[in-house]
């Protein structure tokens, strides 16, 4: 008799690394719901879709990801980034099932001189990196559980810098970008390609030991320097009629009502030794994300 898919509830389906996922599990049994049947700004309602559905594995790629608006709804970012990974662990627990939560850098400061590690404790500088960091919490909680901390980032889909700057260089002639915030740039299908091995590892029956992981694109940029790819890739794709010029800023003269990390650069020796993940080179990945919007305009484009 064929072996059932692996049911996998799958939060965030609609997102960037959701929306990656997606595209990569037709070996697996996706269950994706809709905010109205499965909504993360309600904890106290996930229990029964859980109880109904049965998931044999979840995947928490939901997130409330407002970094400047978390600051006046604080509330509202802990109950869909902390309070529902509480329901997801208890489920999870009662279940014995994984629970693989993505998490991010922000739940660091960013005034360390080096790339973060999993061991650093955690402080978080805003609202958001507060409510991730509680998250991170409440997905310990499940005995079985993966938090994967990322970066910065992209894919042709969703909102994200790489499609922002491609919309203002068609906006304007003069771009300013911040050039003292450093990270790794992440694409998003690097990220789903971490998570189905992951999960193929547990239907196989080798399931990794329960832990926090780090991921981030390679080699480490500032927002600047990633700018400076993003136009330069898009200008000869002919995305772009022309190159706006790029200037170079401090974080002070681009006042956000978050504070963001100057340093976002994650380590993931432990990543790529243990879990065997090769270096995520983020000009590969971007490469793809514009090859797919270029082909996404000239489809539209007739």
């Amino acid at each position: 008799m064929k072996k059932r898919p692996l049911r996998v509830l799958l939060t965030g389906a609609s997102g960037q690394v959701g929306t990656e996922i997606r595209r990569r599990a037709g070996h697996l049994e996706i269950l994706a719901p809709t905010r109205a049947e499965f909504d993360l700004a309600r904890p106290e309602s996930l229990g029964s879709w859980l109880r109904l559905n049965r998931p044999q594995l979840i995947v928490n790629a939901g997130a409330y990801t407002a970094v400047d608006r978390a600051e006046d709804e604080e509330a509202l970012a802990f109950r869909v980034n902390a309070e529902a990974v509480e329901s997801l662990a208890s489920f999870a627990n009662k279940a014995d099932i994984p629970l693989l939560q993505l998490s991010t850098d922000y739940v660091f400061d960013g005034t360390k001189t080096s790339p973060y590690l999993e061991s650093d404790l955690p402080h978080p500088a805003s609202a958001y990196g507060r409510s991730k960091a509680a998250g991170e919490v409440a997905a310990r909680a499940a005995r079985r559980h993966a938090i994967l901390r990322l970066s910065w980032i992209f894919a042709a889909h969703g909102s994200n810098f790489v499609r922002t700057m491609l919309r203002l260089a068609r906006e304007r002639p003069l771009l300013r970008v911040v050039d003292d915030q450093i990270g790794g740039p992440t694409w998003a299908g690097h990220v789903a390609d971490a998570l189905l091995g992951w999960i193929d590892a547990f239907a196989a029956g080798r399931e990794p030991a329960s832990g926090t992981w780090h991921l981030g694109g390679t080699p480490h940029a500032s927002w600047h320097g990633f700018a400076r790819e993003v136009l330069g890739q898009a200008h000869r794709r002919g995305l772009i009629a022309s190159l706006p010029t790029l200037e170079a800023i401090a974080t002070h003269q681009f006042p956000a009502r978050a504070r963001r990390p100057a340093n976002s650069r994650l380590d993931d020796t432990r990543t790529r030794d243990v879990l065997g993940l090769r270096p995520a080179d983020w000009h590969q990945g971007l490469a793809r994300t514009l090859d797919e919007i270029a082909h996404a305009e000239r489809a539209a484009a007739g």
